[in-house]
């Protein structure tokens, strides 16, 4: 039995990926409870794995004492000296006392516990592994389906889409190949379990990474992404070196690069704008392919809010099919945007405009009013003067003839 252990040991590590000292570990654990259950052995068992030579040895451990109470937990002083002069109370003595029936009946429970062990060292191997892809694209192999769940390969585990991760314009076959981006791993008491979604931001922003090359260097950066799976996406991009345009490069010649995410993502709409500081030239450009004439913040409100302005003919362009561009454009920027078209913005100014100009024009009456009664008043002295002036130019005349 002993070569065969060893044996059975190296194929473990070779094929299982399961180190020696793990199993050799979990065999001493089995041999000690199967020793404990089987003979009604106290706790102060220990069980050994020779791996050179192969052999099992069982141990009592006992603590030595001026006075024994219980021989299975302790011996005497006395004894204890007889075996080795250099025992003092308290020391702990190592019997022997490995039955000859013990290699069957430890074989059958042993079995059982390592073949738990092992089976707990390979999902700490294949978590150790898979937890390295969360958050990460891989490529699976559909394998089945249920109502819950669609079951995928990853190879050494099975991975579960669940109904909210499913493309709605999708449907997915056994041994259809599908990448998949990993959004979980966990390490439950069934063992390691892997989710995984093809409607999270996560897997467009990894696509192109995979097809642009600037992305995956950062020369290129992908700022946010607003995503409803299936139908539409907007990805907002910015270029950490002035000269390269970061719209034109993640897009690619005649839209190459672009047009490959779309393909894998089963033909879901693409909308990569400019990333820009000012938050009214980001919302802007958010809302493309709507023209947009101005942006106005809300200042007084607490939330980020926003109105933004388009020509009449624009509204249904910059709102979308049941609002989806105005919603992207929202959740990609943050804002809360109110759309309103160039007329109704128009119709509102005038009537404001008029008001202030008969505020204006009546404040404009009541100080020429004002202005004039003070004039008046001043005038008449004025000519008083001017008669005085008149008489003296008469008496004046009146000496110059005599």
């Amino acid at each position: 039995m002993s070569k065969e252990m060893l044996s059975a040991l190296d194929v473990l590590e070779t094929e299982k990926g399961v180190k020696k000292e793990v199993v050799i570990g979990a065999l001493e654990d089995a041999l000690t409870a199967a020793y404990k259950r089987n003979y009604n052995q106290a706790q102060n068992v220990e069980v050994t794995f020779d791996q050179k030579k192969g052999d099992i040895k069982v141990f009592a451990v006992k603590e030595v004492t001026e006075e024994v109470f219980d021989s299975r937990l302790e011996v005497s002083l006395k004894d204890a000296l007889e075996i080795n002069k250099a025992y003092e109370i308290g020391d702990e003595i190592r019997f022997e006392v490995t039955p000859k029936d013990f290699g069957r009946i430890a074989a059958q429970t042993a079995k059982q516990v390592i073949m738990q062990r092992v089976r707990e060292a390979e999902r700490g191997i294949i978590y150790d592994e898979y937890s390295k892809y969360e958050n990460e694209i891989m490529q699976g192999v559909v394998e089945r389906r249920d109502n819950k769940f669609v079951y995928v390969s990853l190879g050494k585990i099975e991975a579960v889409l669940g109904k909210s991760d499913q493309m709605p314009n999708e449907r997915y076959e056994a041994h259809d190949h599908v990448k998949v981006f990993v959004t979980k791993v966990e390490n439950s008491t069934k063992g390691p379990q892997v989710f995984v979604s093809r409607t999270a931001p996560g897997l467009v922003k990894r696509l192109f990474e995979q097809e642009v090359p600037e992305i995956f260097d950062g020369t290129v950066e992908i700022v946010g992404i607003a995503r409803e799976a299936g139908d539409r996406t907007k990805i907002a991009v910015r270029s950490t070196i002035p000269d390269v345009d970061a719209v034109g490069t993640t897009v690619g010649p005649r839209g190459s690069r672009v047009q490959a995410v779309v393909s894998e993502l089963s033909g879901e709409n693409m909308d990569v704008v400019q990333w820009e500081e000012d938050a009214s030239d980001y919302i802007a450009n958010a809302l493309n392919p709507a023209q947009v004439i101005a942006v106005q913040f809300n200042d007084e409100d607490n939330e980020r809010s926003a109105t933004v302005i388009v020509p009449d003919y624009q509204l249904s362009l910059a709102i979308g099919k049941k609002g989806q561009n105005a919603r992207l454009a929202a959740k990609l920027t943050g804002f809360k945007i109110d759309i309103k078209p160039e007329s109704e913005v128009e119709f509102v100014d005038d009537e404001e405009l008029t008001a202030e100009d008969e505020e204006l024009q009546e404040e404009t009456e009541e100080s020429i009013a004002a202005a004039t009664d003070d004039v008046d008043g001043d005038a008449a002295p004025a000519e008083d003067d001017d008669a005085a002036t008149d008489d003296d130019v008469k008496e004046t005349d009146e000496d110059t003839e005599e």
